[in-house]
């Protein structure tokens, strides 16, 4: 019996519905040509091209209507192998499923074509049996514009999102978890908390961080760089720009060259780009002596901002973005320090993810052994790192899963899935194994017999970028962050203006101490400041008027509680302090 809660279950429930979208939305609009329609992560879309009609949100519940009328008369797909004359002769009014039929035919795959009543479809399969019973708990959610088959060159389609599961209880809860994540949104967020803002003088993808928003960065990374400082890691600095030969040899020109900024110079001729990535510089630095196994392991790190072209439609706020600062760090070490490398990089994930309070488990991500030639390295050394790697995860009891074709194309690595408030999975941490690069530029160190060996490298980012994990933790905490992390961790409301005066001496004394204080010295009611100060999400909001300048106890708003607190100045000073130390 299948299981309703496999992943491989819950693909062919999802593609299964999207050709029920298909079948609705080629009946409701005559003329309509479907393209693709994939099972994705927590859903399914597929794309179509309206010709001139303009299909929206509102158009839903007429389409939805329509696939729970057809899904009445649906009983299972019947699945048949033809040939290409057939394939093309079906499909002809349909140019998106001809250019599939003449790709695949080229391939020699097999040709298959679905059918379920009326509704013919070129598939090659994956669906669920029982289709009036199994697709009955769907619900399409948004419209957006995508390019056939990824290509900016090709016809912009209409892409329409949904979602199906095994059971109604299922599907609700999806939808309140899509409702609150709404909420949550990184981008609405970071407005309403003035934390990063964009300009089209300075370009797509390119996030303006306000005071506050650097606060947050500052913090995060300053956290970051402690862990690795305490276990050895020493920092470093590179340039952001190289000649393009850097990253012919290091292998990413030919995998990469189209993602890269080129840099014109009016100086020389040298063929120059923007770093998209840091590895190769700091190899350079490795390179720069004469080593010996009694300086390795050698460990650098380095917080700073890479550039990548990425495509304009796949751009979204701080998720996806053009310049990407990166907690990066690279270590140098020989084989048999490996284990005890990834041993210290482990550790530092699981105090920086647990002090966030965000769960993890480990993705081991290895080539695909049936396209081989995506990769650099020889198998011997492939087979080596990726074993290397799981033997790791399970002496450090990781919850951990192996996912093919998830490799760099240097080497295998170990991908940290970290859980956020909603359940979400993204992938963050990473410490990647490489055998491939230093061998390309040739690093060696002397080994205690004298012989010249090639170092292993270890990259590793411990929040990836400072861009994307922002749009994670902003959604995570809902914008209200740990005291620790807040970029205000006080906010002082006068009651008048003759308060203000006295609230911004002991704001003075607040910042004596590294305490993070704003003073809202608007003319306004107290009621609308202390609203204001808790939309912002203060942790800690304090009136300030006669009894709190006269040294009386203050009562003071704590962010999620209804009864407020009362202390003395001193006590409540050192209970910030206790947070901020202890990281709460």
């Amino acid at each position: 019996m299948q299981d309703h809660k496999s992943d491989e279950y819950l693909k062919m429930l999802r593609h299964s519905c999207a050709h029920l979208l298909a079948a609705a939305v080629l009946e409701l609009y005559p003329g309509t040509h479907n393209a693709i329609g994939p099972a994705i992560d927590k859903g399914f879309y597929q794309d179509f091209d309206f010709g001139d009609l303009k299909v929206s949100e509102e158009d839903f519940q007429k389409i939805e209507q329509k696939m729970k009328e057809l899904i009445k008369q649906w009983d299972t797909f019947s699945i048949e192998e033809v040939s290409v004359e057939k394939a093309r002769k079906d499909f002809a009014h349909n140019p998106y499923k001809i250019e599939l039929i003449e790709e695949f035919a080229k391939e020699g795959q097999t040709l298959t074509e679905t059918k379920q009543g009326d509704f013919l479809d070129f598939c090659k399969g994956g669906h669920v049996d029982d289709l009036k019973k199994e697709l009955r708990h769907f619900k399409l959610l948004s419209v957006a514009g995508a390019y056939w088959r990824g290509d900016e060159h090709n016809k912009m389609l209409t892409r329409i999102y949904g979602t199906c599961f095994p059971s109604k209880e299922e599907l609700k809860a999806h939808l309140r978890m899509i409702e609150e994540a709404k909420k949550r949104d990184h981008r609405k967020l970071g407005k309403e908390l003035d934390l990063f803002t964009f300009s089209p003088l300075v370009g797509s993808g390119l996030p303006l961080f306000t005071p506050k928003g650097a606060m947050l960065r500052e913090l995060l990374n300053e956290f970051s760089q402690k862990l690795r400082l305490k276990k050895g890691f020493q920092k470093v600095w590179v340039p952001h720009m190289t000649k393009n030969d850097l990253y012919k040899t290091s292998g990413h020109w030919d995998k990469f060259g189209d993602e890269l900024f080129l840099v014109k110079s009016q100086e020389t001729s040298d063929e120059l780009v923007l770093k998209p990535m840091n590895c190769p510089h700091h190899q350079q630095i490795f390179a720069g002596q004469l080593r010996s196994y009694r300086d390795l392991p050698l460990r650098y790190l380095e917080t700073t901002t890479i550039y990548r072209d990425e495509k304009a439609g796949e751009l979204l706020g701080l998720s996806r973005v053009r310049s990407i600062t990166q907690d990066d760090s690279h270590i140098f070490c020989t084989p048999e320090q490996i284990e005890k490398e990834y041993q210290t990089l482990i550790e530092i994930v699981k105090t920086f993810y647990d002090t966030l309070g965000m769960k993890f488990r480990a993705r081991l991500s290895f080539r695909d052994e049936h396209e081989k030639e995506k990769y650099l390295g020889e198998d011997a050394l492939w087979e080596k790192a990726q074993g290397i790697l799981k033997d790791i995860a399970e002496k450090n009891n990781l919850d951990y899963f192996i996912a093919n074709g998830e490799a760099a194309f240097y080497g295998p690595k170990i991908d940290f899935m970290v859980q956020d408030a909603l359940g979400r999975e993204w992938q963050l941490a990473t410490p990647q194994l490489d055998f491939v690069q230093p061998k390309r530029f040739g690093l060696t160190y002397t080994n205690s017999d004298g012989k010249e060996k090639t170092p292993v490298m270890i990259h590793f980012a411990l929040m990836g970028s400072l861009e994307r994990f922002l749009s994670v933790a902003i959604e995570h905490f809902a914008g209200a962050f740990p005291v620790w992390l807040s970029p205000v961790q006080v906010k002082f409301v006068p009651v008048s203006e003759k308060h203000i005066e006295g609230a911004r001496k002991i704001a003075e004394e607040f910042k004596d101490h590294d305490i993070r204080i704003a003073i809202d010295e608007a003319d306004e009611t107290v009621g609308k400041k202390i609203r204001k100060a808790a939309k912002e999400k203060s942790p800690y909001i304090i009136v300030v008027g006669d009894k709190e300048l006269q040294g009386e106890d203050w009562s003071i708003r704590v962010r999620g509680q209804e009864e407020q607190e009362s202390m003395s100045k001193d006590t409540f000073i050192q209970r910030i302090e206790d947070e901020t130390k202890r990281r709460v």
